[in-house]
């Protein structure tokens, strides 16, 4: 008989409860064996809470995944809106040289 490994149900909680729970940990010094018990989450999860809830209070934004803190979230956001930004410019600058060169009342 083979034996097959149970997987751990798949726990989907929110930013704000993330963040809850960092902080617990953070603040309240709740341990991350109780914060697992409270959510449900696993270890490595629980860990990365509080990692990248402490990166952020250093002003570390995250490169990957969504930010924690309502802070370090604006600055993704206004990152975005920049980046498009950005490409838009770069869009318009294309296809005005494009434009330009076809139009010979423009040259």
């Amino acid at each position: 008989m083979t034996q097959t490994k149970l997987r751990k149900e798949r726990i989907d909680l929110s930013l704000e409860q993330k963040l809850d729970y960092a902080k617990l940990m953070v603040h309240e010094r709740y341990t991350n064996k109780k914060i697992m018990a409270i959510s449900g989450a696993c270890s490595s999860s629980v860990s990365r809470w509080k990692k990248q809830y402490l990166a952020e209070l250093n002003g570390e934004t995250p490169e990957l995944g969504k930010a924690l803190t309502p802070e370090q979230q604006e600055i993704q956001l206004l990152k975005k809106q920049l980046w498009r930004s950005q490409r838009d410019n770069d869009i318009l600058k294309k296809a005005t040289a494009l434009f330009a060169k076809d139009n010979p009342l423009l040259t």
